[in-house]
């Protein structure tokens, strides 16, 4: 009986640990970040061929790398690849899976702790299901949003935004290095919560490099080249599709 009454006391204590901890540690919302390929190859000096845009990544608001030994493997999503290379495409190297290998790891590991996207197939679907339903590019262009010379305010895109979806996004741009130059658009973040309903995002909240050449080193966002939220105060250039490049 003395040997049971400590032993006891240290299950009691590991499950009031358990309840206690682990609540904290999974995640609450979502953000489904995606790119303008324009100005992300304007920063890292590649070819665009696409006139809308792109999958950045479905990140959980908590966590990065919950689990280095689940690692990537294409052929649990073979059937969507497909809708991978067009919705979310690497556009550094287009014909490898090194992109969607390093979201995986380090956010789709994390996300994955809820059942709903608990293995690599739930994760990807859930990720482009989410990119149809907000369809970002046929909403620009409802707005009367286009990439063009024309310069917008950084009010007229974000407030068109929230009105239309009902909730708030997060818009980050290239920031000028001279006061007399626009700010560059280059990110939409829209945020839904744990069942996948939209929900305003926190603007201060940042959980990814915009620059994926260097993954590791995320950007400082201080210089004047950086990707960081958009100046309300700024004009916002949305810049136009390569002329020769194909369109949607």
């Amino acid at each position: 009986m003395r040997l049971l009454f400590p032993l006891l006391l240290c299950v009691a204590a590991a499950l009031s640990s358990a309840v206690i901890t682990s609540p904290l540690n999974l995640w609450t919302k979502l953000i489904l970040t995606q790119q303008w390929p324009n100005t992300f190859c304007s920063m890292e000096h590649c070819h665009p061929n696409l006139s809308y845009w792109t999958v950045h990544g479905l990140w959980p608001n908590k966590g990065n790398d919950c689990n280095s030994s689940w690692h990537f493997n294409s052929s649990e999503i073979e059937d969507l690849l497909p809708d991978m290379k067009k919705c979310w495409p690497d556009l550094l190297h287009p014909s490898s899976s090194q992109f969607w290998k390093y979201e995986w790891s380090k956010h789709g590991t994390c996300a994955a702790e809820a059942a709903s996207l608990n293995s690599q197939h739930k994760y990807f679907s859930k990720a482009l299901e989410l990119y149809h339903k907000v369809d970002l590019n046929s909403m620009l262009i409802k707005l009367n949003i286009i990439p063009s010379d024309k310069y917008y305010t950084f009010s007229e895109i974000e407030e068109g935004i929230e009105r239309f979806y009902g909730a708030k996004p997060k818009i980050q741009c290239v920031h000028p290095s001279k006061n007399s130059e626009p700010q560059i658009l280059g990110q939409i973040e829209i945020c839904f919560d744990a069942d996948f309903t939209l929900q305003d995002c926190e603007k201060h909240f940042s959980t990814d490099s915009f620059s994926r050449g260097q993954w590791d080193h995320p950007l400082d966002v201080n210089k004047p080249s950086g990707l960081s939220v958009c100046d309300h105060d700024i004009p916002v250039y949305y810049p136009p599709v390569i002329p020769g490049y194909p369109h949607v």
